[in-house]
């Protein structure tokens, strides 16, 4: 029964065309979708293997001491890898099934205004990741000039600058560009890191062991804060995961789905956090390109691992941090694609991304990421809800797209709900995504069933009888 349905959507979003609607945003055809799953698992390893993970392994160390030991770190890391593989598998079915975007699919829990303030709120912090992750890539381009220059070059606002504007040139070209970019970058880099391990390996091992793996750690609190830290680092991308998956080819499970997530983030992940780690505490700074150039010492092969800096930072951002918030324009802006892309670059630009992380401390980019997820995990929360709960998977793809359609309007209760689990998220802020996915789920099942009886939204949910059957005592009465 699922497979018949399934086919039936698909088919449906295939034949339909929305009038008024900028193709980028339109469903996603079979034959627009070009992305074999072995390009998936090299996008994902591309978008695993950056400055901004690597970053979130040195927020461990405060002080020069790690506040987790090495068997914590991998055991909240496996933890959070295996939730985001989940949550990423779940809620990437309705974007793979029907081809249609992030922005689109909001609309069937907020409707098509209250989409506006949930977009932006994924929107946003994707602009300043975009901005962050060129922000290191221009600190890594900086070190390049400067050795070459012999010194007499030392500008990382022209090198943030200029990297903001290739990527802009790159994203023009859409997917397909971010495929390729993906697959030379993962390889690349991960040969690079390879090197940079080794040499931690062998000259630091003795400061790492100390700091690192000996360290006393903890299992309470600062434990379960790095889980919650490691999901909404990943928050803002599996709560867009139909934009990926409406570009995967056709005809594969929900369960090889999770697959091409969880391995290639293990792979990724996991290795770029444990070289943060290292180097933050052999170095005692935040910075990764700074840590690099210490440790290395060597103005050669600091080049070649600067560069490869360079290529992971705008590896990532072609992925993660360039198309939601561009979706997010076009949605809000009617631009076509080209002129969105290019606005969400200039967007970057105005970011301050080097607030976030100081030499000393990372800990404004922890902040910056826990923030955020508040409000990301109980969106996230309410789409799962509405899709597998109230509409048992079942939505009818076209009036996701009518202007007057029974998705018009905003929904009171996901706005509602929205606000609650962030505001619960916020009790306790090291804790805060776990919280607000698992309060806004609540409150958003409660306020369907009970409140606002004669929203329009209730209409294809388990609710509906119930809100028919209202109406229909009250005409008799």
């Amino acid at each position: 029964m699922s497979t018949i349905l399934e086919n039936h959507v698909f088919e449906e979003s295939q034949q339909y065309h929305a009038a008024g609607v900028d193709e980028s945003l339109k469903p996603k055809t079979e034959e627009g979708r070009t992305v074999s799953p072995i390009s998936y698992m090299f996008m994902w390893i591309g978008d695993g293997v950056n400055l901004g993970n690597m970053t979130l392994g040195a927020s461990l160390v405060v002080a020069g001491a790690a506040t987790l030991n090495i068997f914590q770190t991998f055991a909240a890391a496996v933890i959070a890898i295996g939730i985001i593989s989940i949550f990423f598998a779940l809620n990437d079915r309705l974007g793979y099934r029907t081809g249609i975007p992030y922005v689109v699919q909001l609309r069937m829990s907020f409707g098509m205004k209250g989409a506006i303030i949930s977009s932006l709120l994924r929107g946003i912090p994707a602009i300043i990741w975009y901005g962050f992750q060129s922000w290191i890539g221009a600190t890594a381009l900086n070190e390049i000039v400067k050795i070459i220059s012999g010194g007499a070059f030392d500008h990382i606002a022209i090198c943030f600058v200029a990297i903001q504007l290739v990527q802009i040139v790159l994203s023009l070209f859409g997917f397909h560009a971010i495929k390729w970019v993906e697959i030379l970058a993962s390889i690349v880099i991960m040969l690079a890191l390879v090197y940079v391990f080794g040499v931690l390996l062998t000259s630091h091992s003795d400061v790492i062991v100390e700091k690192w793996v000996h360290t006393k750690g903890s299992w309470g609190l600062p434990f379960f804060a790095f889980i919650m830290m490691f999901l909404g680092n990943y928050a803002a991308i599996f709560l867009s995961a139909g934009d990926y998956s409406r570009e995967l080819k056709s005809g594969i499970s929900d369960a090889k789905r999770g697959f091409l997530y969880f391995s290639p983030i293990f792979i990724a992940y996991g290795f770029v956090l444990t070289i943060g780690v290292m180097l933050a505490t052999a170095t005692g700074i935040s910075n990764p390109v700074k840590a690099f150039a210490i440790v290395v010492d060597n103005p050669y092969i600091t080049v070649g691992v600067s560069a490869f800096i360079v290529i992971g930072a705008v590896a990532v951002n072609m992925v993660a941090n360039i198309i939601p918030p561009t979706y997010v324009i076009t949605l809000l802006t009617k631009m076509k694609y080209k002129a969105a892309v290019t606005i969400t670059g200039l967007l970057a630009l105005c970011s301050f991304p080097w607030v976030l992380v100081q030499d000393s401390s990372a800990n404004g980019l922890g902040m910056f990421i826990l923030i955020y997820s508040a409000f990301l995990g109980p969106i996230v929360s309410i789409l799962l809800v509405e899709y597998y709960i109230l509409r048992k998977q079942k939505v009818n793809v076209a009036d996701l797209y009518k202007e007057d359609g029974p998705f018009a309007g905003y929904n009171p209760c996901a706005l509602l709900a929205m606000i609650i689990g962030a505001g619960a998220a916020f009790i306790i802020v090291e804790l805060a995504w776990i919280v607000g996915v698992v309060v806004a789920g609540i409150a958003y099942l409660l306020l369907t069933k009970y409140a606002f009886k004669n929203s329009k939204f209730k209409n294809g949910t388990i609710f509906e009888n119930r809100s028919k059957s209202d109406k229909k005592i009250k005409s008799i009465s």
